[in-house]
């Protein structure tokens, strides 16, 4: 079975759904319950995103869906809004699993059923590394309605009769590519061999990779396919911008630029983490409230540097690629990469932070001159030039050493 026969159109549904045209409907129109209105309605929105209008009415029909997205288009509360309306009313036993490949993405996820479910009385745990392993096991022998993991701990739990699945309704599989790239394909497989064949199972990828689409014919039955924009193209609410600068004075640059009023919340992206350390000091040493998140940070400082990021208690978060998905923070104002991401498509999810729900942002790339060729590797895949912006002293076009 290829790929083609997994995206042709079947007899029932288009396997492709129609791009949502403005104005798109609302929420009532897609035909969700009230208590979930209420819940959206609390929190200001008004018409679903683009893959929402999409996805939503696909998934309260039953069908498979396989939900191909960049980060940023509302797609956690495409499958979550539909979710929660098809538990109302039900049996307290677990009737929905969601797999995440990270632990920030797992809280995330959680997040979004706890808040559209709030007026439903639902039941969701988060079950991920890191963390005590008694809590998790107390919530799940207790019984509720969504478990929210990732793969590894969810499988310690279920080889120790914690939690088991025979009345699992719905599988939803998200950010699947990051999943696989991580490694998890056998614990998806084990966990799944675990979970009832008779399921509506839902697919979000940002990318489309030959493994993500051999992961769909293994476990979707007919799916329809739901696209919002393409592979490898950059958000269109972000303005982006290079900043040509000698690797040495990139840290100067740095705090130059965030001295500046408008860097209110700021993403600093860098390759490794012994450099997110050093430039969290530097920073500091200027007088600029920093935090680093990095793979060497224990889960409880992970999810305390984003606290401290979300509520303003520091302006500038310096992370590792570990932070391009899974990251629900919406009022990022500046994403900067400090070292330029290896592949274009890093570069989508990187600037993917800001710009995010039709808002707006700005990227800033500092390019050192060993990284020019990147750089316009970069240029090509997103099909767009990327300013660049001179500053003097830094500009190694320019620049004379002190």
């Amino acid at each position: 079975m290829h790929m083609a026969s997994i995206l042709a159109p079947t007899a029932d549904a288009p396997a492709e759904a129609p791009i949502a045209e403005a104005p798109p409907p609302t929420f009532a129109e897609l035909g969700l319950a009230e208590p979930i209105l209420r819940a959206v309605a609390d929190r200001g929105y008004e018409r679903p995103s683009p893959i929402q209008a999409q996805a939503i009415p696909v998934i309260l029909r039953g069908r498979d869906i396989m939900g191909l997205a960049q980060t940023g288009t509302g797609k956690t509360a495409a499958f979550s809004l539909p979710v929660v309306h098809r538990l109302l009313g039900g049996p307290r036993r677990t009737r929905v699993l969601v797999l995440t490949p990270t632990r920030e993405l797992c809280l995330q996820v959680e997040a979004s059923f706890r808040a559209y479910s709030e007026h439903a009385e639902l039941s969701v745990v988060a079950v991920y590394g890191g963390v005590p392993y008694e809590v998790q096991e107390e919530a799940l022998r207790g019984g509720v309605d969504v478990v929210v993991a990732t793969p590894g701990r969810l499988l310690d739990h279920l080889e120790k009769g914690n939690v088991v699945f025979d009345d699992l309704e719905v599988l939803i599989l998200d950010e699947a590519d990051r999943m696989l790239d991580m490694g998890f394909a056998p614990q998806i497989n084990r966990v799944v061999e675990q979970i009832p064949p008779y399921r509506q199972t839902l697919l979000f990828s940002a990318t489309m990779p030959p493994e993500v689409e051999a992961l769909a014919r293994k476990y979707l039955r007919k799916p329809v396919v739901v696209q919002v924009g393409r592979r490898n193209t950059a958000t269109k609410t972000v303005t982006h911008a290079v900043y040509p600068v000698p690797r040495d004075r990139k840290s100067r640059l740095l705090v130059e630029l965030l001295r500046k009023p408008e860097m209110d919340t700021v993403l600093v992206f860098v390759r490794t983490k012994p450099n997110a350390d050093r430039v969290v000091r530097h920073l500091e040493g200027a007088g600029i409230t920093a935090v680093a998140m990095h793979g060497d940070k224990t889960q409880v400082q992970r999810v305390q540097a984003l606290e401290d990021f979300r509520s303003g208690v520091v302006r500038v978060l310096v992370a590792t690629d570990i932070a391009q998905r899974g990251l629900d923070i919406s009022n990022i104002s500046h994403v900067i990469n400090y070292d330029v991401p290896e592949q274009a498509e890093d570069y989508v999810h990187r600037i993917g932070r800001t710009g995010r729900a039709a808002a707006t942002g700005d990227a800033y790339t500092f390019m050192a001159p060993d990284e020019i060729a990147t750089v316009r590797l970069i240029e090509r895949v997103i099909g767009q030039e990327i300013p660049r912006i001179s500053v003097p002293g830094y500009d190694f076009g320019t620049f004379v050493a002190d």
